[in-house]
Formats: structure tokens, C-alpha cells, sequence
């Protein structure tokens, strides 16, 4: 009977440390799966998405992954016009983390709608164009220097002797059928272009720009007029130069000088008195939560350090690559690229013309375009 009854025990105990034992591993086990879901959802992302229209923007991004393991950045790659349009789509559930394109226009704008983080300016040597483009609040920060309105021409169909001088000379008979231009709503580069012409022929300096606009709405209707022709972007216009069917463009430097190295022989770059400078802006979606926007601010300093510059300079040679830095110690990629200080150059107020951009753009299209 005692044998009996301590046989009972004995099983009744190796019953219950079997079942603490399976249940421990069951729960160790639920716990290192938990851990590698985590860990795997950290690496796979994505938690970064970059909305950009720069040539060399899947270099810079894959280059970044490379080096910087602790999270993935993806693409959103498109024209400056889409991407803006897909901004303004999401309004307050935003998808993009980092918007990276050509001109500050459209970042004054998001900020002046509280869309941009503040502070975003890495702790880097910035030239005098540099220090020029960057927000007072520190909301955007330029990347590099273009300049938009460069004449880009095709000198076996018009010597640079014949070329125009000024923007007033585009009026010109002898100029009629010869030009084109980008369309703004689509290309990023042109209404920066729209805003600088207004800006200089108008002379604005401060207050309400109203007149200003007027004079380049009257100028630009003129321009219709002498045969402007219209394209959506870089390369249908520069097709349009090659085929012969114009013979100049008003466009962003960095194409003309890539078409000067990779397309035609005869394609040249001069500049009216004045273009306008064209940064590569880069800012930070403020309504995005605290750790995407850590992420998005080591993106930017990746950005302006010598690694990301390098990428950059050689992530699109005969594109976006052929600007001008904003960082002492920087060179141009390519000789191509003339002495700064040798361009004509004005700077416009972003906080001014950037808000406009819907409303000029509106009137572009119905009446230029579309006229």
C-alpha cells in the first residue's frame, strides 16, 4: 500500500514538472518569435520614404542603405509636379518622410501650411550660395546649385552671335517658332523659371508682387504669341532641339550642359541677364512621427557629407550630377561647368512666390499651354 501510494506521487510530480517544463519552453519559445518579428519588422521597413525628382536620388538611396543598416529607406521617384500633386493629395495622413527636388518655392509653401520640421540644417561648412538658400527657420536646406532659364541652344541652327541678350529679346521677330520651354505642372525646374522672369521684368523688391505678375503674364502671353512651344519636360524639349523642330530652350542648366556631353556636339549653354538659382532643397515631413523623423534627419546629413556629395556627383553624370556645390571644399563633377561667379544670377524669395505656385501655374496652363 505505501508503495503503492508513493508510485502515485511520483507519477502526480513528474506530470506536474512535465507540464511546467513545457510550458516554460512553449513560452520562450513565443518569446523569440515576438523578438524576431520585431527584429525582422525593424529591418525590413520601411519606415523612410523619400519623395524625390533628382537623377541621382536611387544612388544616394542605395548608398545610404548600405551604410547606415538600422533602417531602410525607400524611393518615390517622379517628376517634381506628381510628387507635389501626391503630397497635396494626402493632406494630413501623409506618406512621405523626405521631399527632395529642385527649388525652394514649393517648401515655403509646405511650411507655411506647418508641414515642414524645423531645424533640419546639418553642422557642415555651407558657401556663400549655400548659406543663401537655406530657411530662415532651418525647414529646407539647399543640396546643390542649378540654375533655371539657361538658353540652351543648338548652334548649327543659330550662331551664338544671333543668340538673345536679355529676356525682352525673346520678343523678337527674328527669334519667332525658335523657343521652347517645359511645362511647370510637370516639371519642377520651370516654375521657379515663371517666378524669376516675373520677379526681374516686373522689378519686384518687397510688398505685394501683383504688379510683377502682371508684367510676366503680359510677357509670357507675348512669348505664345512668337511661337513658344510647350513640353512636359527636360527630354522631349531637348528632343524637340535635336530634331530641329526649335532651336533653343529655356531650361535647367544641368540638362543643357548633359546634352552638351552626351547628346550632340553642337548643343551649347549661355545664359540671359539674369537666370534664376535653383537649389536642390531637401526638407523633413514635420507630421511624421518623432522616429521617422530621426531617421529622415541622419538621410539629410548623409546628404550634404562628403560621401553623399560624391554620390551625388556621380550618381547621374550627364543629369542632375552637373551643379554647382553649396559646401566649402566641393568642385562641380564635370570642367563643363563654368566658374559660378561667370553666371548672371538672381535669387527670389521663396516665402513670396512659392505660395503663388498653384494660382501662376493655373494661369499658365490655361493661357500658354493651353492657349
Amino acid at each position: 500500500m505505501h508503495t503503492t501510494q508513493q508510485s502515485v506521487r511520483i507519477t502526480r510530480g513528474r506530470r506536474v514538472l512535465i507540464g511546467a517544463s513545457a510550458a516554460a519552453a512553449a513560452l520562450a519559445s513565443l518569446t523569440l518569435s515576438i523578438a524576431s518579428a520585431q527584429a525582422s519588422a525593424r529591418a525590413q521597413g520601411p519606415t523612410l520614404v523619400v519623395y524625390s525628382a533628382q537623377g541621382y536620388d536611387s544612388a544616394v538611396v542605395t548608398a545610404f542603405n548600405k551604410t547606415n543598416p538600422g533602417f531602410i529607406v525607400t524611393l518615390n521617384d517622379n517628376s517634381t509636379g506628381p510628387l507635389l500633386q501626391q503630397i497635396q493629395a494626402e493632406g494630413t495622413h501623409p506618406k512621405w518622410g523626405v521631399l527632395w527636388v529642385d527649388g525652394s518655392q514649393a517648401f515655403a509653401a509646405l511650411d507655411r501650411q506647418g508641414k515642414l520640421a524645423k531645424g533640419i540644417v546639418p553642422k557642415v561648412s555651407f558657401n556663400a550660395v549655400g548659406r543663401a538658400n537655406i530657411a530662415a527657420d532651418g525647414s529646407f536646406v539647399p543640396t546643390g546649385l542649378t540654375a533655371t532659364g539657361a538658353l540652351v541652344y543648338d548652334s548649327s541652327q543659330i550662331s551664338p552671335a544671333r543668340l538673345p541678350k536679355t529676356w525682352a529679346d525673346l520678343l523678337k521677330p527674328e527669334y519667332a517658332h525658335m523657343l521652347g520651354m517645359n511645362d511647370p505642372t510637370q516639371s519642377g525646374p520651370t516654375y521657379p523659371l515663371i517666378a524669376g522672369v516675373m520677379n526681374d521684368l516686373g522689378h519686384y523688391t518687397n510688398g505685394s508682387p501683383a504688379s510683377a505678375i502682371r508684367t510676366g503674364e503680359a510677357f509670357f502671353t507675348r512669348l505664345k504669341k512668337n511661337g513658344l512651344v510647350i513640353n512636359a519636360t527636360n527630354g522631349p524639349t531637348l528632343g524637340a532641339i535635336q530634331s530641329h523642330k526649335i532651336a533653343m530652350a529655356i531650361i535647367q542648366s544641368s540638362a543643357g550642359y548633359g546634352a552638351e556631353i552626351s547628346t550632340s556636339p553642337t548643343i551649347r549653354v549661355a545664359y540671359l541677364n539674369p537666370v534664376t538659382a535653383l537649389p536642390g532643397t531637401i526638407g523633413i515631413d514635420g507630421l511624421m512621427p518623432k522616429t521617422v523623423q530621426d531617421e529622415a534627419r541622419k538621410f539629410v546629413d548623409y546628404v550634404l557629407s562628403p560621401a553623399g556629395q560624391h554620390v551625388m556627383q556621380i550618381g547621374d553624370p550627364q543629369g542632375d550630377s552637373l551643379f554647382w556645390p553649396v559646401l566649402n571644399g566641393e568642385k562641380p563633377a564635370n570642367k563643363v561647368i563654368p566658374a559660378l561667379s561667370s553666371v548672371p544670377m538672381q535669387t527670389t524669395n521663396p516665402y513670396v512666390w512659392g505660395p503663388l505656385e498653384n494660382q501662376i501655374n493655373a494661369w499658365f496652363t490655361a493661357h500658354v499651354t493651353n492657349g
